[in-house]
């Protein structure tokens, strides 16, 4: 039985505040600008993660005058950083029009003129927690770290962070992605520090790398980045991932092999990921309307979809727009209650300790 997370668990920091005006060009102008661009390239954006298939898709269907090209699904969030920079002379089809980056990079692409600012239509709708006042980027959904587990594979569930520690859990555990770049991976760190009893931040970023130096002596850490396929064929039992990426794998899946995901007793961690346009994107204009459809109904209701908060969730359940059967889908918040929400100040302190710690503290070369 999977573990879904609920609709209005730990929500408190995306109470909504009012926002700003949204860009003065209209919709039309906006649509026919993108057409003539004919093209948006976007990276790092897994079709099972999120529901990013489905989004792709409804996207197309709309405006089948523009060509969606991904770049490199599989990136993590400092690979999206990296190919902006690499690209920021060149026009063609390897430079990235628009990135989903975790928390602390938005700031830090706005700091390094990464990112160009853009107010889509339904902006005062973003909780002002989650968004940059100026436009630069905005929260976009969030999910919680659970554990999910290949039942062929392993008898005994594990259902908080200190049962990965043990000697039955063998070359089983694996992250979801490098956690000297994936957001996903540096994030796992801190809720197992969190988990510790560390304080969110460089102490709980610390914690975890001691934690995961203890796991990889104890030889239960598998240096693989753990995915649907690695789950599947056992080269990782055990695989640390948001729940929306585990629960969208048990669907891939289906039962071949049956998995259990569970989110872990403590160091309960949330973690939202945001968007941005490049400072440098070859279609600007279809970046923009790409903005508009993720932040319109439709898409976020394809994010709810695909197991993700979206960030306009609270307003548009209130104005009725949430269709009933996603709510119906996602059983009660029981097990995320304690889901913790670190500030930016605090994802950024423990981004810093984690990529600068794991190769001297835990030395394992996750590929």
């Amino acid at each position: 039985m999977s573990v879904k997370y609920g609709l209005v668990a730990s929500v408190s920091i995306l109470s909504m505040l009012s926002g700003v005006a949204a860009s003065a060009q209209s919709m039309d102008e906006l649509v026919a600008a993108a057409k003539a661009e004919g093209m948006l390239t976007t990276i790092a954006l897994p079709h099972s993660w999120c529901g990013y298939g489905e989004v792709i898709a409804g996207f197309k269907a709309k405006y089948p005058e523009i060509t969606v090209n991904e770049l490199n699904p599989d990136a993590g969030s400092a690979d999206e950083v990296e190919a902006v920079k690499a690209n920021k002379g060149n026009t063609g089809p390897q430079a990235p029009d628009v990135v989903d980056v975790g928390l602390a990079f938005g700031p830090a692409m706005k700091a390094e003129g990464l990112l160009q600012p853009y107010k889509v239509s339904t902006w005062d709708e973003i909780p002002a927690e989650i968004k940059d006042e100026e436009g630069y980027w905005y929260g976009d959904y969030y999910g919680v770290m659970s554990f999910i587990v290949n039942k062929d594979l392993v008898e005994n569930t594990p259902t908080d962070w200190a049962d990965l520690l043990k000697p039955e859990y063998a070359a089983q555990v694996a992250l979801a992605g490098d956690p000297r770049a994936s957001n996903q991976a540096i994030l796992s760190v801190l809720a197992a520090g969190l988990s510790t009893g560390a304080e969110a931040g460089e102490a709980a970023g610390k914690a975890g790398l001691d934690y995961f130096a203890e796991m990889n002596k104890a030889g239960n850490f598998v240096p693989v980045i753990g995915k649907a396929g690695t789950l599947a064929q056992g080269a990782t039992p055990i695989v640390v991932a948001w729940d929306y990426n585990a629960l969208a794998w048990e669907d891939e899946l289906a039962e071949n092999p049956p998995v259990e995901i569970v989110v872990p007793k403590t160091g309960v961690m949330a973690g939202v990921y945001v968007q941005g346009i490049s400072a440098y994107a070859p279609h600007p204009n279809a970046a923009k309307l790409w903005m508009e459809y993720l932040y319109s109904d439709e898409g976020q209701n394809l994010w709810l979809k695909g197991y993700c908060h979206p960030a306009r969730f609270n307003a548009m359940a209130a104005a009725g727009k949430v269709p009933q059967e996603l709510i119906d889908a996602l059983p009660p918040a029981a097990s995320y209650e304690a889901a913790y929400f670190p500030t930016l100040e605090e994802v950024d302190a423990n981004k810093a300790a984690v990529t600068a710690g794991w190769d001297s503290v835990v030395g394992a070369n996750v590929q």
